[in-house]
């Protein structure tokens, strides 16, 4: 159990809010003095990640000190549960349609409890190696924070809270590379090889769909690849080692491509999105079925047309309901090893 210290004065919520304005929204954040300021309404989004992005690398702070900050204001952000438990991670909370945004700590029961809110993996937060692996000067790398599976997980999460509402299947799984394989600067190279993969190009409709969302911007081709600069910015504080997102990129593909029957992108990000939320070593899992639909990008419906759907082909072999309605439980065809 986490013991919660009150008074301790730490304080690590953020809210930044977009008041519509006729000349376009003005972007207020509750923590700066002076936190006014005029956006473009393209790039509103991006520039709301961004700022709480910003408060979150200057307000760094040790694990152990961290609390549950919905706690601390009596848990008014979602309805009753057990109570707090588990470890403290960064949520991302939207709420009154887009226009307010929270950025603060909460306890893993407090973020399942929490609607149309993604948890923001804090690798970034981790503490530094200690002077005795810094005197090696080089050290055999092992990956940081998370496994693959976890990164994906916590991604799609994270794209379905930030990307537009109704965004489609082929849009997610592009946005899950780009995000996966950036560089230090934003920027993605993704070969068209990994793209006609996930049977897509750079002429799918989810392209259309991110240049419309300002998400993106298609940079000079160079050979054999498609180079686009990210314009979610708040990307850049969720994995530092781009090796460990690497590696996770190349287990999206592969989850999502494991089936061998050949399947449109819709039932290809079910596929992974099963195959991240299922237990390791397992063919079995379970998760909330709203959730889920959620990282899709379809309706709970829709969602069970698409597991029929992967039934017949026989790249899922069974799903129900669990003892709970909002639960779903299924079972794999095939699944993919972890590293």
């Amino acid at each position: 159990m986490r013991l919660c210290f009150t008074g301790s004065g730490v304080t690590r919520t953020w809210a930044v809010e977009l008041r519509p304005q006729p000349g376009g929204p003005v972007l207020v954040c509750q923590q700066c003095p002076h936190g006014e300021r005029r956006l473009i309404g393209s790039a509103a989004r991006t520039e709301v990640l961004a700022h709480l992005g910003w408060h979150a690398r200057r307000n760094l702070l040790p694990s152990h000190l961290r609390t549950c900050q919905c706690h601390e204001r009596g848990c008014g952000w979602h309805p009753r549960h057990r109570g707090c438990q588990g470890p403290i991670r960064l949520l991302l909370i939207r709420e009154r349609g887009g226009r307010l945004w929270r950025l603060t700590d909460a306890c893993a029961a407090c973020a399942a409890a929490t609607s149309q809110a993604a948890v923001v993996p804090d690798t970034i937060l981790a503490a530094a190696d200690s002077p005795r692996q810094q005197a090696n000067p080089r050290p055999r790398r092992r990956p940081r924070g998370p496994d693959s599976r976890t990164r994906v997980r916590e991604m799609l999460n994270y794209l379905a809270v930030t990307l537009p509402t109704g965004t489609g299947a082929e849009a997610r799984l592009m946005a899950l590379q780009f995000a996966l394989r950036m560089n230090d600067k934003a920027r993605t190279r993704v070969s068209h090889g990994v793209l006609r993969s996930l049977r897509l190009g750079a002429a799918a409709h989810g392209w259309d769909e991110l240049l419309r969302a300002g998400w993106l911007l298609p940079l000079p081709h160079r050979g054999r690849a498609l180079e686009v600069q990210l314009l979610d910015t708040a990307l850049l504080t969720q994995h530092p080692a781009r090796p460990d997102r690497l590696r996770a990129a190349d287990w999206a593909l592969r989850a999502a491509c494991c089936s061998r029957a050949r399947l449109g992108p819709l039932p290809l990000l079910v596929t992974l999105c099963l195959e991240a939320h299922s237990t390791p070593g397992e063919d079995n899992g379970t998760a909330d079925s709203e959730l889920l639909a959620r990282e899709c990008g379809v309706s709970p419906s829709g969602l069970a047309l698409t597991l029929d759907h992967l039934t017949t082909k026989h790249a899922l072999r069974s799903w129900h309901t669990g003892p709970m309605p909002e639960d779903l439980c299924w079972t794999l065809a095939e699944s993919v090893r972890d590293e």
